[in-house]
């Protein structure tokens, strides 16, 4: 999207109430402009030809073809920013996952009673998550085969459980934490994930990065012991930090006030690593909007932690790492890629064996 103009929406819904409700809802912000609707995705793959529009809101459950197989065409044959306006049910949250392993930028939760009231209840994150989804950066399906390359787990040489990896995403945080979780290898340290999710979501996400990840993940539970090989999300709706209980690291896992804007907080959980854990631990930001994580990834590298942050050209939305890495709580930037290698070398006995097999 060019800087300075509006932002060019189409929006596609089989229900004329959705259009007409995300119709009035976007056109209402003086930097928006809805371009032209569309009820199904034959009409609607004509409208972009047409219209050429920045982005794309899109229903799942549609006649003709349902929305993930046209997202499937259009991140392979054109690919452009996609805001999902997806149901909250389970099988709404599956599909929406999907959506966002396809390339989606992000998601609005679907109110499932009182539709009406609901879509304008939650206009304000409508028109905020639309605004940054259209500047985002988005990739062709043809080229969202990662090879990232991990440290051969024999060369990796650390104590197991005074080890800690802490990680904050939001938008576009799907795609990027399975790139950097299945790079992992299965004695990697305990890693903590505070991914920016509706409750209804979190499970769900947590099983699909288990059944590709050769670390266990799982959602985090309170007073569950932080093991190596491991990794917890955050629960949507809850705080996710580090505790001590004894000679362990423990989730804690509660609270429902919003920090630095969300539930579960990427600051909360910083804060409470760099206290916990200090030098002992590495904190990451990745791709996000808005500044969460920031003051919290501070405190961590103040208190001796090793700070990562993506890098502006892999970021889907380069605002956290931006927000972070401006006020200097980003030590490293490196590309999403480099990440892993770039978390695990910190805690690296080896250097020499660390430097042969990264094959630098």
């Amino acid at each position: 999207m060019t800087q300075g103009r509006r932002a060019r929406v189409l929006i596609v819904d089989d229900s004329a109430l959705v259009r007409q409700i995300l119709t009035q809802i976007l056109s209402s912000d003086p930097d928006i402009e809805v371009v032209g609707t569309a009820n199904d995705p034959f009409i609607a793959r004509e409208r972009i030809k047409e219209l050429n529009p920045d982005l794309i809101t899109l229903d799942i459950e549609m006649p003709r073809m349902d929305g993930l197989e046209f997202l499937e065409k259009i991140m392979t044959l054109r690919p452009m920013p996609v805001l999902m306006i997806s149901s909250l049910t389970q099988k709404g949250a599956d599909a929406t996952l999907r959506a966002l392993e396809i390339g989606a930028v992000d998601f609005v939760g679907k109110p499932t009673i009182d539709l009406q009231v609901g879509l304008r209840d939650l206009a304000q994150e409508i028109v905020t998550k639309a605004k940054a989804a259209a500047g985002a950066r988005v990739r062709s399906l043809r080229n969202q085969n990662h090879a990232p390359t991990t440290l051969s787990t024999t060369t990796i040489r650390y104590s197991s459980t005074d080890k800690i990896i802490a990680i904050g995403a939001s938008t576009g945080g799907v795609e990027a934490l399975s790139v950097v979780l299945k790079a992992m290898p299965a004695n990697a340290p305990g890693i903590l994930v505070t991914q920016h999710m509706p409750a209804q979501f979190t499970e769900s996400f947590a099983k699909r990065l288990n059944n590709v990840c050769s670390i266990n993940v799982s959602e985090a539970r309170d007073g569950t012991t932080v093991l190596p090989g491991h990794a917890y999300i955050a629960p949507g709706g809850q705080h996710l930090r580090l505790a001590r209980s004894g000679g362990k690291f423990v989730c804690q896992v509660g609270g429902t006030d919003r920090v630095s804007g969300h539930c579960p907080s990427v600051d909360e959980l910083f804060d409470s690593v760099g206290r916990v854990a200090g030098h002992n631990s590495v904190g990451v930001i990745l791709t996000g909007m808005g500044k969460d994580g920031a003051k919290g990834l501070l405190a961590m590298r103040r208190a001796g932690a090793h700070s990562i942050g993506q890098d502006e050209a892999t970021c889907v939305v380069y605002g956290m790492p931006r927000a972070a890495f401006e006020i200097g709580a980003v030590e490293t930037q490196v590309p999403l890629e480099q990440i892993a290698n770039q978390t695990l070398r910190q805690f690296n006995t080896q250097p020499d064996a660390v430097h042969r097999a990264s094959g630098s």
